[in-house]
């Protein structure tokens, strides 16, 4: 039976064009590198390594960065609720239950409706993450988002298929795998692979199941990618995905130091970057390659069906984003406020803690950020796919 589903799993007339075999792959000619599948395996230790250094970075690097820029730190005593097990059982399960679901618990504990709102109120607040916590998961971010794409870069500066993307078909797929390519992989690999890891002890979100999701979506897709040797498309994707996080990263940060203009124009060049990597070089130079040139010199098969369909799927999912932050922006400028996002709260503070704090016109800007901003930076639940 195992031999039957594995047979399956990398049958030979899926993942490449036809008089193409495995074997192929195996045995390359005298000094030629070819990807194997198992060349990931390695990355699966590495991954707890980016994860043991993630914590050494936000110990030794992050975090007196932020006593630097003098960032809170959190140490002051928090509210503590009243102790209720009927209550905590549904925090648990949902932070924040609606209106009809509050009065049935003030109902059930012969509570008024106000003290229910409270208790729940007060308990997010319990576990709310300092601003320092954030400043260091972001910084985290920053440094691998920005490392990762100038390694990218520089390696396939001086690679024809970066200039023209016909030579990412040409000869597939008998292309030889250089050693920057081959590091480019296992880093994005580890990388997500921690991040499979560290969420669990980080900031959590209402989307916390989605983004596991994505992150195993990701892995998937680079081994993907891997397997089958589309490493130069690989690499253009993970390449222009990378971009405008660094942005969006480096505009967190400067909003939680306080820094509002600074924050301000990142979050402009984070819009712009997006809509250049994601609605113009995506769709008109990777995807076009991917989906007419590849079709012109090798011809379609099953994978290429398959690598396309998820392409295009992306592609409306960066439409709709892109969307989000042009609603998020028009609101913040002329409105000065945005509506309430329910799908993930990085802040994971009340809704009514927020409307008790924005009194002013610039404190408004600020939380536009908070809970428009930054809500875009976990919308890379899709968006880093």
């Amino acid at each position: 039976m195992a031999s039957l589903v594995s047979a399956w799993i990398w049958k030979e007339r899926f993942w490449f064009p036809e008089n193409v075999t495995w074997a192929d792959l195996e045995h390359p000619p005298p000094g030629v590198d070819y990807p194997q599948a198992g060349h990931l395996v390695c990355a699966l230790p590495l991954a707890v390594g980016v994860f043991i250094l993630r914590l050494l970075f936000e110990r030794l690097v992050a975090k007196p960065c932020a006593n630097i820029l003098h960032i809170q730190t959190g140490t002051g005593v928090r509210r503590q609720v009243q102790p209720n097990a009927l209550l905590e059982k549904v925090y648990h399960s949902k932070t924040s239950p609606d209106h009809r679901h509050l009065e049935q618990l003030s109902k059930q504990l012969d509570w008024d409706l106000r003290r229910v709102q409270r208790w729940f109120r007060v308990r997010r607040d319990q576990d709310r993450p300092t601003t320092e916590t954030k400043f260091c998961e972001s910084m985290w971010r920053f440094t691998f988002y920005s490392g990762i794409f100038i390694f990218a870069i520089s390696y396939m500066w001086d690679s024809p298929w970066l200039w023209n993307t016909r030579h990412c078909w040409n000869n597939y797929p008998f292309q030889p795998m250089i050693q920057s390519q081959y590091n480019h992989y296992v880093a994005e690999f580890a990388f997500y692979w921690s991040l499979m890891f560290s969420q669990f002890i980080d900031i959590k979100r209402k989307d916390f199941l989605i983004m596991f999701i994505h992150h195993l979506a990701t892995i998937l897709l680079i081994t993907f990618s891997y397997a089958n040797n589309m490493l130069r498309a690989g690499a253009l994707v993970m390449c222009v995905h990378d971009a405008s996080d660094i942005f969006l990263e480096a505009a967190k940060l400067a909003n939680y130091a306080k820094y509002q203009r600074l924050c301000d124009a990142l979050f402009v060049l984070f819009t712009l970057v997006f809509f250049i990597t994601r609605l113009v070089i995506f769709p008109f130079w990777i995807i076009r390659s991917v989906l007419f040139e590849s079709w012109e010199i090798l011809g379609p098969y099953q994978a290429w069906w398959l690598l396309n369909s998820l392409l295009l799927v992306l592609q409306v999912l960066h439409v709709f984003w892109f969307y989000l932050i042009t609603c998020i922006a028009v609101k913040s400028i002329f409105k000065g406020k945005v509506s309430k996002d329910d799908r993930s709260d990085v802040e994971s503070s009340s809704e009514e803690e927020i409307n008790s704090n924005c009194r002013t016109r610039t404190q408004y800007h600020r939380q536009v950020f908070h809970r428009g901003g930054s809500h875009m930076a976990e919308l890379q639940t899709l968006v880093k796919t």
